[in-house]
């Protein structure tokens, strides 16, 4: 079975103030593997799974420092305000990936061309199946 998505969500879930995992999520585009983590192209027709997280204006900021797109852009990442369709409750393991016909409006980092030139796609869009099929 393996561990669940929020064990892999990586650095989020450990910033101060912690944010708040509400409900999964999907959008079109691409992941890549740039090692340690991942990178997300958007657009095209591939579905990428994730989470969405409510945060604080101070934890924006601080990911922003982490992606590297303030004070000064230059990193692997741009920042992007893009609707996401909805998925079933956190709570709900029952039907995973199933979505509901409903739009949220996020922020999301896409990596560059130059981050993810080169990389391996993650076919089926989902990085949690993707590294348990590598455990």
């Amino acid at each position: 079975s393996g561990p669940g998505r929020r064990a892999y969500e990586g650095y989020i879930t450990l910033l101060n103030p912690a944010p708040y995992a509400i409900v999964w999520a999907c959008v079109y585009g691409h992941l890549f593997d740039l090692g340690r983590y991942r990178g997300l192209v958007l657009g095209g027709a591939g579905r990428v799974e994730g989470e969405v997280y409510a945060i604080s204006p101070a934890l924006e900021r601080r990911l922003d420092e982490i992606e590297e797109v303030w004070p000064e852009p230059g990193g692997e990442y741009v920042r992007r305000e893009v609707a996401v369709r909805l998925n079933p409750s956190l709570d709900d393991a029952s039907t995973p990936g199933a979505v509901i016909d409903a739009n949220l409006f996020c922020l999301v980092y896409e990596a560059t061309p130059e981050a993810v030139n080169g990389r391996p796609a993650i076919a089926g869009g989902d990085w949690v199946a993707y590294r348990q099929r590598l455990s």
